[in-house]
């Protein structure tokens, strides 16, 4: 098949205003971490309803500044979900403390709030949430645990810009939320995250760690609208106030996240339309998705997983893969269990039976095409295709 028929599983949905904005960018001769980021934070903390947000080049930057905030032990221990992306376990571990997994909920494929009180000890320090696939965790109950053992939460909401629980937005019930801007995002800034939180201390160490740990960005100390010395001073030097990192955001990432929030809306509007198509046409085969916990929520729509299931089929997910490859579709794999990989499996002795429920999604799920643009001919063809492959 030829490259330029080929679905791709992830296309992110840029226009002329972006291209205009980025040129504008280039025009003004300062492409660093500018003024731009700064409208851009200020812009995503009215849409998500919070006092701070703070622009980094990553949502794996966001949780690790947030566990590295804490400064947590290297015994103490984070309490967080199997099916997720390595950056959640990596941040973890890099912040000196150790993962401890709570097997995900069939329905979701959350973390099973029910089972987080059995694995709390006198080490745990926080609960890590990842809202998969633009559907949060039940909320309230994890919220009650983390008060009852004086517990922080910190939300990963690398799937869920959009997601509201019970009308309060993700990202906004604990020390902080974080959030993803890649490629293929809600909303994308080509690489590129967002740290949100309430408290105005926590909002400046992140601002101060994510740029070496430095008292002033470059903005502030070279350009006209930074900050000038003291009158009667000759200089104000920067200072080193923590031991900081490289994650900043620069102006042109904010430029596009900028245009890509205004559009925000129409193009979750896009994604529930393809979302409901799949549903219909796709019910009677042998699979099954991922479905609402029994509490009222907003979906952002993040992902469009398929589960095999191995009740009602012999075929293999892998071999599916393949096979929509071969017919120009592109799908993910979002995701294997973290039990199944080999440098977890190797540290922490995880294996197949660490968490069955995420072991068995793991082993059987498939991520198909899902962005704003998507065209209908495209998903005509992914659903014949998925039919075809079940039913020849």
């Amino acid at each position: 098949m030829k490259k330029e028929n080929f679905i791709p599983f992830g296309r992110p949905n840029l226009g002329s205003e972006e291209n205009r904005k980025i040129k504008n960018v280039l025009k003004s001769s300062w492409i660093g971490t500018g003024p731009l980021v700064h409208q851009f934070e200020k812009n995503f903390s009215k849409y998500k309803n919070i006092n701070y947000a703070k622009s980094l080049n990553s949502c794996t930057a966001a949780l690790h500044l947030s566990l590295l905030s804490l400064k947590l032990k290297k015994d103490d221990e984070v309490i967080t979900t199997p099916l997720t992306f390595a950056a959640t376990i990596n941040s973890i571990i890099l912040s000196g403390a150790k993962p401890v997994l709570v097997d995900i909920r069939k329905d979701t494929f959350n973390i099973n709030e029910k089972l987080i009180e059995n694995s709390i000890t006198k080490k745990t320090k926080v609960i890590l949430v990842v809202h998969f696939g633009g559907v949060p965790c039940d909320m309230d109950p994890i919220v009650k645990i983390a008060k009852k053992y004086k517990l922080k939460i910190i939300e990963d909401c690398a799937h869920a810009i959009e997601t509201k629980y019970k009308n309060k937005n993700t990202g906004t019930f604990g020390y902080t939320g974080c959030f993803s801007f890649y490629a293929n995002k809600n909303i994308t800034t080509g690489e590129g995250g967002m740290l949100i939180c309430s408290d105005e201390k926590i909002a400046h160490k992140v601002e101060v760690m994510r740029l070496h740990g430095m008292s002033r960005d470059a903005w502030k100390r070279f350009w006209p609208g930074g900050t000038i010395p003291k009158k009667g001073k000759v200089w104000d030097h920067y200072d080193i106030k923590e031991v900081g990192l490289k994650y900043n955001m620069i102006d042109i990432n904010a430029a596009i996240g900028i245009v890509q929030l205004k559009k925000i809306n129409n193009m979750l509007k896009e994604r529930e339309k393809i979302v409901n198509f799949y549903r219909k046409n796709l019910i009677d085969l042998p699979i099954y998705f991922q479905e609402e916990g029994g509490y009222n929520f907003k979906n952002a729509h993040h992902l469009f997983t398929v589960i095999l299931d191995n009740k009602k089929t012999k075929k293999k997910r892998d071999f599916l893969l393949r096979y929509l490859h071969d017919n120009g579709i592109g799908a993910g794999v979002n995701y294997r269990s973290i039990t199944s990989m080999t440098y977890y499996k190797k540290i922490f002795g995880w294996n197949s039976k660490t968490c069955k429920n995420a072991n068995y999604i793991g082993n059987n799920i498939l991520s198909l095409p899902l962005y704003a643009g998507l065209k209908k001919k495209e998903q005509n063809h992914i659903v014949k295709v998925l039919r075809k492959f079940f039913y020849n």
